[in-house]
């Protein structure tokens, strides 16, 4: 089992750029996939971005690619997320999860995940 805590959320303002951070605890946390979602009020969750558990592979929802990178720090058992050039639209609770998973896996399902943080503020002003 794998417990997540997510921290550095805040408010920016459009155009910024914020880090947040993933710390994971557990077992075998080299071995699991992560991901990071988000929602916003009276919205569905969504995929924001995924990295399987060498670091090799990534995944990004079209919202957000070429703006926010995924990373990892197995050693540190954490996950970055890297958002620059925000928008007001960015406004939402990103939420971390995990899942045991194999070497080529990213998944991008919610429902793919088993274990969530949870969630840290991001609120983007114009």
């Amino acid at each position: 089992q794998v417990q997540v805590v997510e921290s550095g959320g805040g408010l920016v303002q459009a155009g910024g750029s914020l880090r947040l951070s993933c710390a994971a605890s557990g077992r075998a946390f080299s071995r699991y996939a992560m991901g990071w979602f988000r929602q916003a009020p009276g919205k569905e969750r969504e995929f924001v971005a995924a990295i399987n558990w060498s670091g090799a592979i990534t995944a990004y929802g079209e919202s957000v690619k070429g703006r926010f990178t995924i990373s990892r720090d197995n050693a540190k058992t954490t996950v970055y997320l890297q958002m620059n050039s925000l928008k007001p639209e960015d406004t939402a609770v990103y939420s971390c999860a995990a899942r045991a998973a194999a070497v080529g896996w990213a998944p991008t399902n919610v429902y793919d995940y088993e274990f969530w943080g949870q969630g840290t503020q991001v609120t983007v002003s114009s």
